[in-house]
């Protein structure tokens, strides 16, 4: 099925059809002069003749701001075209734009679907502490305004690509992608998820850009404002118009123009290019600190794909990251479509650098074409159990040994759901910085690593910092002191907040239409109060019996007394690994 995928902007329609399993371009446009001597359906009707060879299956919109209710994409109803409009005051130069290239789409073309794929979707499921901006909670929550973050389909997709060319699991890598163009952001994609990223509640906040200023203290507008007498409308139109590269320099926001400039000698120019680059490479730092340590530096975009200097100045002296920069390959770095990615780090290097070359429109084709194809999993597939997961620990042999005795072994307290696994009479206790719990159960058979899984009401508590992690990824994790009858341990990682998972078997998987690592969302019931929880981990082993694991704030937050869930969505696959439609809510 071919794609036809829009981009419509305030003064431009961006057009592709694209084949989403192998990603050949049938058709690729762009119109220009959009609201000013072209309308948008006079556009929409250009592109539609253009695309009318090509036997289009469905239109994959590219809509800016999804605000607080779209966490992926969605097949549009006029339900989602009340919830795009009302985002308009967020991304009030995009989304009403867009929203003008949908509905003209729609009337040009009423018989196939029509899917809108969301910029600050990859980044809807970010961490409250990543999310969260230190102003009044109830002022905040009344104008919904949080971090959001954009050019979440680049970032999903060069993560993608970036772990197949390591050849690599996404969910065991902790990457920075650096999108620099004209509009600029990184993000930190720890274990295929977007933990953090430098675009806020509107693409202003974060790096330099063409155009947009990036970070600057609230307090240095407040003092133009009242030393300028500048409106509201005037600041917009400084910091997203008339600053960043082209504020600096005085040249142009075209960082080719600024970097021949300052070849010549021109001091503000210089000026330009020194900043930007200090402020990537400190967004790398602070990521890669973030996460616990970096896998691999992605470039991508116009000036990351294309401007061999800037990311030499991005790079250099990061030796003490773990990345070499490799200068030859870097220089030589040449990106096609029969070659979308190019390592630019030395072959010793730990951390690798890459340049990925981003295809947003393919992007948004797979993840159109997946919803709309997709199977909708129904009730008769039959409801998944659920049991909430209390704190507990797994312990290697050793670490058994010197906490119990070198002749104990586990005695079993009561046999769990999944089969050979026991929870056990010992028990420990745990010690962090700000205190202690007593009583902490130990599950058996001994494993090969250290793993002791808390909640966040723990975390607290003791006073630590645990991630949450899959079920045997501690590297990087949390540090924390088991004391034992017979011994005391210090773990210098080890300490998680589980992530929500589904255990189940291949004939389970196949039942539900999933596969091992895929992500659904799953509806409870039996609870006090209806609640849907995303980002659930697919776990697929033979020797699995059926059943969905939370933790207990969890289980107290959805009011739980014990019940079953049922997958309401399924994932998608795309290029970054498993993505999750929804319908919305």
């Amino acid at each position: 099925m071919n794609i036809l995928v829009i981009n419509c902007g305030s003064s431009s329609v961006k057009y592709q059809v694209v084949d989403p399993d192998t990603g050949a371009l049938a058709l690729k446009g762009l119109i220009e002069k959009v609201n000013s001597e072209v309308s948008p359906t006079d556009a929409l009707a250009q592109v539609l003749k253009e695309a009318a060879p090509f036997a289009v299956g469905a239109v994959g919109h590219r809509v800016v701001h999804g605000g607080p209710n779209f966490y992926e994409a969605v097949q549009i109803d006029e339900s989602v075209i009340q919830q795009i409009d009302a985002c308009a005051a967020l991304a009030p130069l995009h989304n009403p734009h867009n929203l003008a290239g949908i509905r003209a789409a729609q009337q040009a073309l009423p018989g196939i679907p029509h899917v809108a794929v969301f910029d600050t979707a990859f980044h809807s499921r970010m961490p409250r502490r990543s999310r969260t901006y230190a102003i009044d909670l109830d002022l905040a929550e009344a104008h919904n305004i949080r971090r959001y973050g954009f050019h979440g389909t680049s970032h999903a997709y060069v993560a993608g690509l970036t772990a197949a060319h390591m050849n690599r699991d996404l969910s065991s890598l902790r990457i920075v992608t650096l999108h620099l163009g004209n509009g600029s952001s990184a993000c930190a994609v720890e274990f295929g998820h977007s933990m953090d990223t430098s675009m806020g509640m509107t693409p202003l906040e974060g790096l330099v850009m063409g155009t947009r200023s990036g970070d600057i203290d609230v307090g240095a507008v407040l003092a133009l404002m009242r030393s300028e007498g500048l409106s509201v409308d005037d600041v917009d139109v400084l910091l997203n118009k008339e600053s960043g590269l082209k504020g600096l320099s005085g040249v142009s926001h075209d960082m080719r123009d600024v970097l021949a400039a300052a070849s010549d000698g021109n001091d503000r120019a210089r000026l330009a290019v020194t900043v930007f680059a200090h402020r990537v490479r400190k967004y790398v730092g602070a990521y890669a600190a973030a996460m616990g340590g970096v896998d691999a530096v992605v470039l991508t975009g116009g000036i990351g794909e294309g401007s061999a200097e800037m990311r030499r100045r991005i790079l250099q002296r990061m030796d003490f990251l773990g990345l070499v920069l490799d200068d030859d390959a870097n220089a030589d770095a040449m990106l096609s479509d029969d070659q979308a990615v190019v390592t630019i780090s030395r072959s010793h290097s730990p951390v690798q650098a890459m340049v990925v070359k981003t295809n947003e429109g393919l992007m948004i084709a797979q993840q159109t074409a997946a919803l709309v194809g997709r199977a909708r999993v129904s009730g008769d597939a039959g409801p998944i159990p659920i049991a909430v997961s209390a704190r507990h620990i797994h312990l290697t042999e050793e670490t058994y040994a010197t906490l119990f005795g070198a002749d104990a072994e586990p005695t079993r307290y009561k046999d769990l759901s999944q089969p050979g696994q026991f929870a056990c009479e010992d028990k420990v206790t745990l010690v962090g910085p700000r205190s202690r719990i007593e009583g902490v159960r130990l599950l058996a058979p001994l494993r090969s690593k250290n793993q002791i899984e808390i909640s966040r009401t723990d975390e607290f508590k003791l006073g630590v910092d645990a991630p949450v992690r899959d079920s045997g990824h501690t590297e990087g994790s949390a540090p924390i002191t088991l004391e034992g009858p017979c011994g005391t341990v210090h773990l210098s990682e080890g300490l998680i907040c589980a992530r929500r998972h589904i255990h189940m078997t291949v004939a389970d998987a196949k039942r539900y239409g999933v596969s091992d690592k895929d992500e659904v969302e799953i509806a409870i019931t039996g609870g006090s109060r209806d609640l849907v929880f995303g980002d659930v981990l697919i776990r697929v082993k033979e020797s699995y019996a059926l059943e969905m694991h939370i933790d207990t704030d969890e289980g107290n937050a959805a009011e739980f007394k014990g019940g079953d869930g049922e997958i309401i969505c399924q994932p998608i696959d795309g290029a970054s690994g498993s993505l999750r439609p929804s319908t919305g809510g």
